[in-house]
């Protein structure tokens, strides 16, 4: 892997990261949405400046207070969370994809509420089209910058990860399981593009946060 800034680093970096859900709205009531809360990102967030990086974090709907230092912009749907990633990573080092991002959306949001059981049926069928792929797109053009992602998944998850880190041109994966997504302590294991594999155990989410960061600042001094 290439570190970023390799030739020439900067004391300080700039790190984007997104963190939280986003929301699909089906009408202006109703949304598509998942369990996660925001804490890693924000804990990753946290992390980067206190290390005295700047940091641009990239929110989801969640109810965490910005870390100290900390640049944030706030964002609902996948969509709104892809614009400001793209804008946010132009002048950045490196992005951390800790959000947990909507696959699907519903074809189109409804201007009023939805009320399909006004009319006795016993069932319904909403039409979904793919969300953009937020980590690969911009993962695609990142040239030497540093692009990490997570994945989050409930079997076969190391293969499932490392098909991920090659697929969106990641640099890194961090693999974890639905007991991240509230919890203040995780299990990851963190997958490398050149063949690395650590896996911390049982750690609070900013003590994974802080490896998270290590690892940037030691890409940076290579």
């Amino acid at each position: 892997m290439t570190p970023p800034s390799a030739s020439s680093p900067r004391s300080h970096g700039h790190i984007v990261v997104s963190a939280g859900p986003t929301r699909e709205h089906v009408d202006p009531v109703r949304y598509l949405s998942n369990e996660s809360s925001g804490r890693m990102g924000f804990a990753i967030a946290g992390a980067a400046a206190k290390a005295g990086h700047e940091v641009t974090l990239i929110a989801g709907p969640v109810a965490l207070p910005t870390p100290d230092g900390v640049q944030r912009i706030d964002v609902v749907s996948a969509r709104d969370m892809l614009a400001a990633v793209r804008k946010a990573f132009e002048s950045a080092d490196a992005l951390i994809m800790s959000a947990a991002v909507c696959d699907w959306r519903p074809r189109r949001k409804l201007a009023g509420k939805w009320r399909m059981k006004d009319g006795g049926t016993e069932s319904a069928s909403l039409d979904l089209v793919r969300n953009p792929d937020i980590l690969a797109t911009l993962a695609k053009g990142k040239g030497s910058r540093l692009v990490i992602g997570f994945a989050l998944e409930t079997g076969e998850g190391l293969r499932r990860a490392k098909a991920k880190l090659v697929r969106k041109n990641a640099d890194y994966v961090v693999l974890n399981d639905p007991s991240a997504l509230s919890g203040a302590r995780a299990s990851v294991q963190i997958l490398g593009a050149d063949g690395s594999l650590e896996e911390l155990v049982d750690q609070t989410k900013e003590e994974i946060a802080k490896a998270l960061i290590g690892l940037y600042d030691k890409c940076r001094a290579v």
